[in-house]
């Protein structure tokens, strides 16, 4: 009996340790070349994400620039628990987003503008040698159209 409650202890640590890790955290550069948009030309010129702990959930600084030149600076604080959190800054299509953390290298994702018609439902994820996040989703553009992202980012 000693042994099986020992064992069942060592499992719920390990599961708790595994699930609260998030391979997600460091310093990310959009690689433009295996990113896609549909429909059109991919809307960014450059993009770096810093995605650092915070409490409970994640801090994301986003850094970089359109096609056209204006400037993307914006950041967020959200918990992985799925309620809305603001998003500061300019260039971003959208004022909310919410995060769901699934495993260490699997998250959902949804973000909403309360301006225009824009909305966007995601998966990102780590791969298993933490070199490479592939941020998937779907949703309208600004002006309600339907788009398809895949968005490809090297770890720095």
């Amino acid at each position: 009996m000693k042994k099986l409650l020992t064992l069942a202890l060592a499992t719920l640590a390990f599961t708790v340790s595994a699930y609260g890790a998030d391979n997600s955290l460091g310093t990310w550069k959009l690689n433009t070349d295996k990113s896609k948009y549909t429909p059109g030309a991919l809307p960014l010129k450059s993009l770096t994400v810093v995605r650092e702990a915070a409490g409970d959930g994640v801090k994301v600084t986003n850094t970089g620039e359109r096609p056209d030149g204006a400037a993307i600076n914006t950041t967020y604080t959200a918990k992985y628990d799925g309620s809305p959190s603001p998003v500061s800054g300019q260039g971003s299509p959208y004022d909310t987003v919410s995060v769901k953390q699934i495993n260490a290298g699997t998250f959902s994702w949804d973000a909403k503008s309360s301006n225009s018609k824009f909305t966007s439902h995601g998966r990102i994820v780590v791969s298993s040698d933490g070199k490479t996040m592939t941020m998937r989703a779907k949703g309208t553009d600004p002006e309600g159209k339907p788009v398809t992202i895949t968005l490809v980012y090297d770890k720095q």
